[in-house]
């Protein structure tokens, strides 16, 4: 082989689907110098991840996105030219030249040039302001235009179109999408599905315009609007055109290449295209006519490729791709698998629609029952990876086949990976299956899903599998009776525990600073909450201070409501309320047009104020000195009182005074899920003290002290940790089992549950929180008394504060209504309207 001359490879385009075919050869080549490889890339730059672009509005740089450094190629051989638009084809010559006059043989030609944006024939799509959304100079461009822009349209409602809206979002526009179909998303999803994602998206403040047909754009040289078919006209100063791509098969066409009538170059199962020696892969080939729009297909493209190049034995085929796909679009779970229609195949149906939480899911079943067939998830989409193996590898389905999407009846997992078989494909972009990730882990000793990404390049594409390595992860891990680390996400390689502890010594009070030091990428939508609320669990700053790490209602610190409204819990501490707050809270209700429900946790919640009018109306209700009630937080939300022997003849202690004392004494107080206490006055429980997370219930002698009990869909009874304590005692025990939980517990985790996975049970916390076995009781009361010592009320500071209230509007340029919300007349108040 080494008298032989290396075999001339030149790659035209160096986009993901480009990169990952030079990986892949030089990886199965094993550096043999078999092959000389010539890359062009017509973009000032490598390859970089367009999967992920939206995260550039996010702060994650060009680095962040690169897939790898100029440097990669050099070290392995590689030549790459960027800059450089390849311009004709000289078949004959087998040769290639350049826009600069570049010319360059090769044996074997790999067309990967993608595609590029659709952009329809609309009269004044040239004008200022009309953008696509595809490279990074196109997101540089719309970022320089959007500081002077207030409003923003994007054209298509598919998966780009949605990912262009999220970006005009984060740049602080006003958001509308414009579709020319009847639904979101018309190639994933159902009309209910559709329906339930347009409802969710409206609620994060974007309009969504159906069935338009875009006549022209009006302006002179910029761009002031958007006329419709039917004669109606959507004001705008900015357009981003997302409404799906063509392929890049121009030079293909010149050259003589079989090409399809509606564009792509045309390729057998080889990906060859008509001539042998050219092969097309990714968003620019044509298979089976069929163009593939994602990256895994492409992936696989450039896997078969490179095989047929280095193998000269049964060389693999592409058979096609499974379009399975799922997305985060706008903080939205959305995902497709199998077939998710079934329009020619006979089926039955599994629905579960939930329009209270924003959740459907559809599942489509064979007739006998026996077997996935595909299904829809909108707004909940966890099970998705597991689901996708069972259609997959054709998994007989369990008695009871809507257990897969319910929650589970025992409170246990529906399933996990290791019940598929080896063979089962877990990552689709790389083509890994399930036998390869578990021998990986099991072999090289993998400790995180971040090494068995190194290792295997699972989970590096679209990232959809991630769930499923952790899952393997973990159940390998028990197999081999290792002990499992429930690490945070692929970006914090700790523990919530864990991570608590190095924040609180290093002393860190920004998101930014704790992944600079204790992680890496960019973060999550999984890490950035449990982030913040660590931050605020040490420091006790406000979380409105860090708007963009918190989800929708800790960032406007109110609920966000069923028709995209919020309400308005002021605190009432045990309960106790003075005449005058009743009459404030009836003055505001009045003049914003609010619904008043008392509730169990004895507050008056006011419900149907917008974002604007929140910080108004809370100025209200200050001046008469109520404060936040964090019904929206991870925090103390109330504390349950009867009226104890103040007036009831059975009461024998005064349950109200204390019940305000430890209210007030912990609100405000951050945790890693919500907490609730109750103080009765005697051993008939008005107050329910013992369904809560800690309860007080007095004695002649002193109070009872419960802790980690909780209602809701498992209703625990909470546990006897001391008795007959005085209040001084039993304060103190309460300030160190709050922040001993608070130190402990895994995210979102309730007290009942993380008591019920605590080694040792009541026995254990008691030799914790009053006999002090680990030497940290100091420590937890000081951290106490730091949170009480710095209380400040969020929403007084947000009222006070210029900036932070400027944070609270549903329109960028107005203070106006959103025009979209209707109500109905319901005993005498409103309700939103049925959907």
């Amino acid at each position: 082989m080494s008298n032989q001359a290396p075999v001339r490879v030149v790659v035209v385009g160096n986009g993901m689907v480009g990169y990952k075919f030079c990986e892949k050869l030089v990886a199965k080549s094993k550096g043999d110098n078999r092959f000389h490889i010539t890359v062009f890339g017509e973009e000032p730059r490598p390859a970089y991840d367009r999967v992920h672009l939206s995260a550039y509005f996010s702060g994650a740089s060009v680095e962040d996105l690169t897939l790898a450094p100029a440097a990669w190629y050099s070290d392995n051989n590689i030549k790459l030219l960027t800059g450089e638009c390849v311009v004709k084809i000289d078949r004959a010559a087998q040769t290639i030249a350049t826009h600069s006059g570049l010319v360059v043989p090769y044996d074997t030609l790999v067309m990967a040039t993608g595609s590029a944006a659709f952009v329809p024939p609309v009269p004044g799509v040239e004008k200022d302001g009309v953008f696509v959304y595809r490279t990074i100079e196109d997101l540089d461009a719309m970022m320089s235009y959007a500081k002077t822009a207030t409003k923003a349209v994007v054209i298509g409602g598919g998966l780009l179109g949605l990912e262009a809206a999220k970006a005009t979002l984060d740049l602080g526009l006003e958001t509308h999408v414009v579709e020319f179909a009847s639904r979101l998303m018309p190639r994933q999803l159902d009309a209910a599905g559709a329906a339930m994602l347009k409802r969710k998206i409206e609620n994060l403040g974007i309009s969504i315009h159906l069935n338009k047909n875009t006549t022209h754009f009006t302006g002179n040289d910029a761009v002031t609007g958007l006329h419709f078919a039917d004669e109606s006209l959507l004001p705008t100063d900015m357009v981003v055109i997302s409404a799906g791509i063509k392929p890049r098969d121009e030079l293909a066409k010149e050259a003589g290449l079989a090409t399809g009538p509606r564009g792509g170059i045309v390729v057998n199962d080889s990906l060859q295209t008509s001539d042998a020696r050219i092969f097309a892969i990714g968003e620019c080939a044509l298979h089976n006519g069929m163009i593939y729009g994602l990256v895994a297909p492409g992936y696989d493209m450039a896997d078969v490729v490179a095989t047929n190049l280095v193998t000269a034995n049964a060389p693999p085929f592409f058979r096609g791709f499974d379009m399975s796909t799922k997305l985060k679009l706008i903080g939205v779970d959305v995902a497709s698998f199998g077939d998710p229609f079934c329009e020619k195949t006979e089926h039955d149906t599994i629905l579960v629609e939930d329009k209270l939480k924003g959740v459907y899911k559809r599942l489509n079943v064979s007739p006998d029952g026996k077997h996935l067939l595909g299904g829809v998830l909108v707004g909940e989409a966890e099970g998705y990876n597991m689901l996708l193996q069972t259609v997959k590898n054709k998994i007989v389905l369990p008695p009871n086949p809507e257990d897969l999407i319910l929650p589970a009846r025992t409170g246990e997992s529906a399933g996990s990976g290791m019940v598929l078989p080896d063979e089962a494909c877990i990552c689709s972009c790389e083509n890994i299956s399930k036998g390869d990730i578990c021998a990986a882990i099991e072999t090289q000793n993998l400790t995180d899903v971040a090494g068995v990404k190194r290792c295997t390049k699972a989970g590096t594409g679209c990232g959809g599998c991630v769930p499923m390595l952790n899952d393997l992860l973990t159940e390998t891990f028990k197999k081999q009776g290792k002990v499992v680390r429930k690490v945070l996400c692929e970006h914090f390689n700790y523990t919530r525990q864990e991570l608590f502890h190095l924040v609180k010594l290093a002393g860190h009070t920004t998101y930014n600073e704790v992944l600079k030091a204790n992680g890496t990428g960019c973060g999550c939508e999984v890490c950035k909450p449990v982030v913040a609320s660590i931050l605020a669990s040490i420091h006790n700053e406000i979380i409105a201070k860090q708007p963009v790490i918190q989800d929708t209602n800790d960032r406007f610190l109110a609920n966000i409501q069923r028709g995209g409204t919020y309400s308005v819990v002021p605190r009432v501490p045990g309960g106790e309320i003075t005449p005058d707050q009743l009459i404030r809270l009836g003055e505001v209700a009045k003049q914003y047009g609010l619904y008043c429900k008392i509730t169990g946790g004895q507050r008056v919640d006011l419900f149907g104020a917008q974002v604007h009018q929140l910080p108004p109306i809370w100025e209200a209700l200050l001046e008469v000195g109520f404060e936040s009630g964090h019904a929206y937080g991870k925090a103390l939300r109330t504390v349950k009182s009867c009226v104890g022997n103040t007036w009831c003849r059975f009461g024998v202690q005064d349950s109200v005074t204390f019940a305000v004392e430890i209210e007030n004494r912990y609100k405000g107080f951050r945790a890693p899920h919500k907490l609730k206490g109750g103080v009765s006055g005697c051993t008939r429980e008005c107050a329910e003290a013992q369904s809560k997370d800690f309860g007080i219930i007095a004695t002649d002698k002193g109070w009872n002290l419960y802790v980690c009990g909780n209602g809701g869909t498992k209703p625990k009874h909470a546990v006897l940790l001391a008795a007959d304590l005085d209040k001084e005692t039993c304060v103190k025990y309460i300030d160190r089992f709050l922040m001993f939980y608070t130190r402990t517990a895994e995210p979102l985790q309730r007290t009942a549950p993380w008591f019920e996975k605590l080694e040792g049970g009541i026995h254990y916390l008691r030799e914790v929180i009053i006999d002090d076995s680990l030497g940290i009781c100091a420590d937890l009361e000081r951290d106490m008394q730091h949170i009480v010592h710095t209380y400040q009320d969020e929403w007084r500071t947000v009222v006070e504060n210029p900036e932070l209230r400027a944070q609270f509007r549903h329109f960028v340029n107005a203070e106006a209504s959103d025009p979209s919300l209707e109500f109905v007349e319901m005993r005498g108040q409103k309700r939103p309207a049925d959907w």
